[in-house]
């Protein structure tokens, strides 16, 4: 197990989330169970992490409110470390709002991440020490561009992770994304930043070549049923994991995400990256809560069947 430590910059919110008991009926109330937990990208790929043995450091902005302490006290009890974070006087602490369909997947989501405008280049620099020697920065796109250019520019000596998060925030990491050691996305993502239909494993295969020419080091392509698609220099394929119940959608990429981190990190060749980090994002479908509390290597190990 690797004693080196990871800094995560980016969201840190909570997570409100509506499961509907039945069919949603839009525009008219429907009955189900409201559930609220803390979460945030890079949050939740920290506790990912952390939870399975990797230190963390979160540079993220909270308020003084009631939900900024909420969100501090929950990173502390899961072992990440928040001394880096920045409290925002007299603000809100984002919110993430999400609707579930009575199949467990997500209908509809709000986000109000404005409060991270506060984590600026200025402010990052004040920083320099925690992120110098981390030996991995993940960072979310709830950043704004020039933030996430100064970041990919003056740490490219080491392996820096993304996920565009949405369509609508890979517009700012597009013109950077030839930066980025490990991009992660979905079909949408990779089709939106690419410019280009992906028409089966030929159309995978040709827009993966795509994003290594223009810089990335490692592609992970997310297929939902269709497992993940993953690419570098050397090696491709196709990974697809066994079905599992599925009790909530929310987390599952932000797991995966921290699969790849701690792969990397443990030096694991690209294929066994790809099933530890659909181990741990299995790990995440089959939990209530944007992060499993049960979430730990052995578990990965028990639902992979794999010996990492």
């Amino acid at each position: 197990m690797t004693k080196e430590y990871v800094t995560l910059i980016g969201a840190a919110n909570i997570d409100i989330q509506g499961f509907s008991s039945n069919p949603i009926i839009n525009r008219d109330s429907n009955p189900g169970k409201i559930e609220f937990c803390p979460g945030g990208v890079s949050r939740n790929i920290a506790e990912n992490l952390s939870r399975l043995g990797i230190k963390t450091e979160l540079i993220s902005a909270v308020g003084d409110d009631p939900n900024g302490t909420l969100i501090l006290d929950s990173c502390r009890t899961c072992g990440i470390g928040t001394g880096h974070s920045l409290i925002v006087p007299d603000a809100v602490s984002s919110v993430y709002l999400a609707i579930m369909d009575n199949s467990r997947d997500m209908a509809l989501a709000l986000s109000d991440m404005t409060i991270s405008d506060n984590v600026s280049i200025e402010f990052l620099k004040s920083r320099t020490q925690i992120l110098e020697d981390a030996s991995a920065i993940v960072f979310d796109t709830c950043l704004a561009a020039e933030v996430m250019d100064y970041i990919l520019s003056k740490y490219n000596n080491k392996p820096i992770f993304v996920d565009p998060v949405s369509i609508g925030k890979a517009k700012a990491v597009k013109p950077l994304m030839g930066k980025v050691h490990t991009l992660k996305m979905n079909k949408l993502e990779a089709e939106f930043l690419s410019d280009s239909k992906i028409e089966g494993v030929s159309g995978l295969e040709k827009i993966s070549a795509w994003f290594l020419d223009q810089g990335v080091k490692r592609i992970f392509i997310t297929l939902g049923k269709e497992g993940v698609f993953y690419r570098d220099s050397q090696n491709s394929g196709n990974y697809k994991p066994d079905k599992t119940e599925i009790k909530n959608t929310t987390g599952a990429g932000d797991a995966f995400m921290a699969g790849l981190v701690y792969g990397t990190l443990n030096s694991y060749n690209l294929e066994k990256i790809v099933r530890f980090a659909s181990g741990v994002s299995l790990a995440a479908l089959a939990g209530e809560e944007t992060v499993n509390p049960k979430m730990n290597f052995e578990y990965i190990q028990q639902i992979t069947g794999d010996l990492f």
